[in-house]
C-alpha cells in the first residue's frame, strides 16, 4: 500500500529491484533507449537522478518484469481480484462462497470510493518545459508524456464518481505549440470523446486534469477497460488499498497524490500532432487532433517523472495487457454470454488480431459433424461491439464444443484448430469501409479500413502439415522466392518486386501454381512479406513473433486478401484454400520504427554494471 510514488520507488530499490543512475542524462533518445535496454534483459527499474535539462528525476521500467507487477500490488491484487469477480458475476462468485474472498471483496470496497482531500498547498507551479522532455525514437515529433492520467467530467458539476482517467498520448513539445499548450491525442472509442462531445453542445470548453506519477495503481487505474460510467477512480482505490485523494480547483480535478497535474482547457480549434513511435511497431503520423490550452503545472515538492517507452511488442506495455487480464477476466464473459475467452494478441500489435472461443449451441440437436458457424457469427458481433475489442482488425473464433480444452493464448494450437476447419467458401466475413484503430494505418486513411471475422466450427475438414520436403513441389512463379513454413497449415513467400511487372499479374502467376500444388489443402494460409530472413521453423518463438507482426499489422483485410478461385456467391465473397495474405509493406503505410546505434552504444555504457 503506497501513498505515493516515492514511496513505491524506496520499496522496489530496498528488494533490488531498482536501481539508481547517477550520471547526466539525456532526455534526447539516451533515457528512453536505457529503458528499452533494461526492459529487453529484464534488468530493473531505472531511476534517473540527474536529468539533463530539467529539475525532476525521472523513473523508467517501472512495471517491466513480472516480478515487479506482483510485488507492487502483492497486497492488493487478490482483493481487486474478488471485487471484480463479485461485480461481474455475483452468482459465481457466492455460489462456492469463500470467506477469505467475501472478506477481500469487501477490503476493496472500502478502499474503492474516492476522498477529499489536500489543497494547493500541497503543489507548487512549473511549467511543461521543467519536465524532462523525453524524446523516445528518432522521428518522433517533440516529447511527449508517456504515462498520463487524463481525468475529464462530463460537466462542470459534474461528481467525482463520473469522471473518466484514460491515458491518451500528450505532446509537449514540438509541432506548432506554444509554451503553454499540450497535445490530446485521444483515439476512438475513448470515453473522453463523450465528454467533448457533450462540453461542445453545451457550448463551454471541456476541463481536463492530466495527473503524472502518484502511487502505482494511479497508472494501472488510467489503462483499465471499465465499464462504460463506471470511474476509474474506484479502481485505483481498489488497487491501492487506498482511497483515492482529491481535491478541486477553479473547476479542476486535482489528484493529491500525484506527483504533477496539468490543468488546461480544450481549445476550440485543432493543431497537428505527432509523428510518435507507437506500440503497434510503426509511427503514426502527424494528425490533426484536440490540445490543451495549459492554466496551471503543478509539481510536489519532491516530485518524480515517470515514464514508458513503446514500440514493437513486447514492450514495458505488454505487462500492462497481462496485468490487465488477470484482473478482468471474469468480466468478458459476464458481459457476454457465450464468450469464454478472448486474447487480443500482443505480438500482432494488440488490436489487431483478436483471438476468441465461444459456443455454438443454436443447435444442440444437430450431430457434431454437422456443426457450423452460427452463434458464433452473432457473438463474433457482440465482440466487435464491445469495449476496446470492437477496435480489432482481425476476429478468429472457434467453437468450445469442438475442443474443450482449446486455449486461446496458445496461439499455434488455436490456429491450427481453426485452419482445420476452415471453410474458405463460408467462413469468411468481412466489415468493408468501417471504423479501424487510430493507429493502423493499412486502410484507406486514418480511422477508415476493414475487418475480418473468420470463424471456425464443425469436424476437421483438412489434416495440416509442417514437413519442409512439401516445399518441394511448390513451384512459384519468378515474384515469389524462399517459401517458409511457420507453423502447421502456415507458409510465407517473400515477393520480389523487380520480377514482376505488378502485384496483381504476380498474384495471378501464383494462384496458377499454387493450384497445382499438391498440399495446397494442408496449407490453407499463405502469407506475402517483403522479407523472409527471419521466419523459418529453426526458431520457432521468434518466428511465431515475425509472423504474427508482419502479417497482422500490414494487411486491411478488405483490400489485401486473395484465394484461388475468388467469387462472389449472394454478395458474399468466397475462394479455395489457401488464402492468401498480401502482408507487404505498401506506399501509404507508416514507417517502422528504428533506432540509433551510436545512441544504443551510449545507453549501454551508462548502463555498465548496472544490468
Amino acid at each position: 500500500m503506497y501513498a505515493t510514488l516515492e514511496q513505491a520507488l524506496l520499496d522496489l530499490e530496498k528488494a533490488g529491484l531498482l536501481k539508481r543512475i547517477h550520471d547526466e542524462v539525456d532526455p534526447n533518445l539516451e533515457m528512453a533507449e536505457m529503458a528499452r535496454i533494461a526492459f529487453e534483459k529484464g534488468g530493473p527499474a531505472l531511476l534517473f537522478e540527474n536529468v539533463k535539462g530539467s529539475k525532476f528525476p525521472a523513473v523508467a521500467n517501472l512495471y517491466g518484469t513480472q516480478q515487479r507487477m506482483d510485488f507492487l500490488f502483492r497486497d492488493t491484487l487478490e482483493s481487486t481480484k474478488a471485487a471484480v469477480l463479485f461485480k461481474s458475476n455475483p452468482v459465481d462468485f457466492f455460489k462456492h462462497p469463500h470467506l477469505g474472498n467475501l472478506i477481500l471483496a469487501a477490503k476493496a470496497g472500502l478502499h474503492s470510493l474516492p476522498v477529499r482531500s489536500g489543497s494547493m498547498a500541497d503543489f507548487e507551479e512549473c511549467t511543461l518545459q521543467d519536465l524532462p522532455q523525453i524524446k523516445c525514437a528518432p522521428d518522433d515529433g517533440g516529447a511527449f508524456l508517456t504515462l498520463p492520467q487524463v481525468a475529464s467530467r462530463p460537466g462542470k458539476n459534474a461528481s467525482v464518481m463520473t469522471t473518466n482517467l484514460g491515458m491518451y498520448r500528450i505532446q509537449i513539445s514540438g509541432n506548432e505549440y506554444s509554451p503553454d499548450e499540450c497535445g490530446l491525442h485521444y483515439q476512438i472509442k475513448r470515453d473522453i470523446a463523450r465528454h467533448h462531445q457533450k462540453a461542445i453542445e453545451e457550448g463551454r470548453p471541456l476541463k481536463v486534469s492530466i495527473f503524472l506519477g502518484g502511487p502505482p495503481a494511479h497508472t494501472i487505474a488510467a489503462i483499465m477497460p471499465m465499464p462504460e460510467n463506471l470511474s476509474e477512480l474506484l479502481f485505483a482505490g481498489m488497487l491501492s488499498g487506498r482511497r483515492f485523494r482529491y481535491f478541486v480547483h477553479n473547476g479542476y480535478l486535482v489528484s493529491s497524490d500525484a506527483d504533477f497535474c496539468i490543468l488546461g482547457e480544450v481549445a476550440p480549434d485543432l493543431k497537428p500532432e505527432g509523428p510518435f513511435a507507437d506500440h503497434v511497431g510503426y509511427y503514426s503520423g502527424k494528425h490533426l487532433f484536440p490540445y490543451l490550452k495549459v492554466k496551471k503545472v503543478l509539481c510536489k515538492k519532491n516530485a518524480i517523472y515517470p515514464f514508458t517507452v513503446v514500440g514493437r511488442p513486447p514492450q514495458e506495455d505488454t505487462l500492462f495487457g497481462n496485468f490487465i487480464h488477470k484482473v478482468t477476466k471474469p468480466m468478458v464473459p459476464a458481459s457476454l454470454p457465450g464468450v469464454h475467452a478472448v486474447h487480443a494478441v500482443d505480438a500482432a500489435g494488440v488490436h489487431p488480431l483478436c483471438l476468441a472461443l465461444g459456443s455454438e449451441s443454436f443447435r444442440p440437436y444437430v450431430k457434431p459433424e454437422e456443426r457450423e458457424p452460427m452463434e458464433l457469427l452473432k457473438t463474433a458481433n457482440a465482440l466487435l461491439g464491445f469495449n476496446q475489442v470492437s477496435l480489432t482488425k482481425y476476429l478468429m473464433i472457434a467453437a468450445k464444443e469442438d475442443n474443450p480444452k482449446l486455449d486461446v493464448n496458445k496461439i499455434p494450437e488455436f490456429f491450427g484448430h481453426v485452419l482445420e476447419r476452415l471453410r474458405t467458401d463460408r467462413d469468411l466475413h468481412f466489415q468493408t469501409e468501417t471504423t479501424t484503430d487510430t493507429l493502423d494505418y493499412t486502410g484507406d486513411s486514418l480511422n477508415h479500413g476493414s475487418k475480418l471475422v473468420i470463424a471456425a466450427a464443425g469436424p476437421k475438414i483438412r489434416d495440416l502439415r509442417n514437413d519442409t520436403a512439401d516445399l518441394q513441389s511448390l513451384h512459384l512463379p519468378a515474384a515469389f522466392t524462399d517459401a517458409k513454413i511457420v507453423m502447421p497449415g502456415v507458409v510465407v513467400l517473400k515477393w520480389n518486386s523487380d520480377m514482376a511487372e505488378s502485384f496483381e499479374s504476380g498474384i495471378a502467376a501464383l494462384r496458377d501454381s499454387l493450384a497445382n500444388w499438391n498440399c495446397r489443402e494442408n496449407y490453407p494460409w499463405a502469407s506475402i512479406v517483403d522479407d523472409t530472413a527471419t521466419l523459418g521453423m529453426e526458431h520457432p518463438q521468434t518466428n511465431l513473433q515475425d509472423f504474427l507482426w508482419l502479417t497482422f499489422t500490414r494487411s486491411d483485410p478488405a483490400r489485401d486478401l486473395y484465394g484461388l478461385n475468388e467469387r462472389y456467391v449472394h454478395k458474399h465473397w468466397a475462394c479455395e484454400a489457401p488464402l492468401i495474405v498480401d502482408a507487404r509493406i505498401k506506399p501509404h503505410h507508416q514507417k517502422a520504427i528504428t533506432f540509433d546505434k551510436a545512441v544504443r552504444e551510449s545507453a549501454l555504457k551508462k548502463l555498465k554494471g548496472i544490468l
